[in-house]
């Protein structure tokens, strides 16, 4: 978490997660409204958006961890989770993201391309889809939609 302690996705209970690398400085970061819209919206039935800043693309996330809370809160809003700053590839690359990747390796292959990658995940039925920076989040609705109404 951005406060230093560990957290895991199953401490938020969640019949879906959208799970997504950001950063604030980028072309993608007018996102998190999206991405707020849709944990607003699916919320009540089960959608939990977390997001993880990083600055491995670009080096366009280089600000601490509280000044991009800060960030995301007064510019967005975002009422959801904004982890500590992490890796994504690499040799330091966080769990989380490597198990991401092997699940639902991308069109050019299992590395992120860049900021504002999404995975959205059923965690009952262990599936994963993987969806480009370039994908908005409103375009992700129908699937949520789906697996949500499971």
């Amino acid at each position: 978490m951005a406060d230093g302690q560990s957290a895991r996705l199953a401490d938020w209970p969640a019949r879906a997660y959208l799970v997504v690398n950001t950063a604030s400085r980028c072309g993608f970061t007018e996102q998190y409204a999206g991405l707020e819209e849709l944990q607003q919206r699916y919320l009540e039935q089960g959608l939990r958006v977390i997001v993880f800043p990083c600055n491995q693309f670009g080096a366009q996330e280089p600000d601490a961890d509280a000044q991009i809370q800060t960030f995301c809160v007064t510019r967005f809003g975002v009422s959801f989770p904004v982890m500590a700053k992490l890796e994504v590839n690499g040799k330091a690359a966080h769990p989380l993201f490597t198990a991401l990747k092997r699940a639902a390796p991308g069109l050019l292959g299992r590395p992120i391309r860049w900021n504002f990658t999404k995975f959205l995940i059923d965690p009952e039925r262990g599936r994963i889809r993987r969806f480009a920076p370039i994908t908005k989040p409103e375009r992700l609705e129908r699937h949520v939609q789906r697996l949500l109404a499971r």
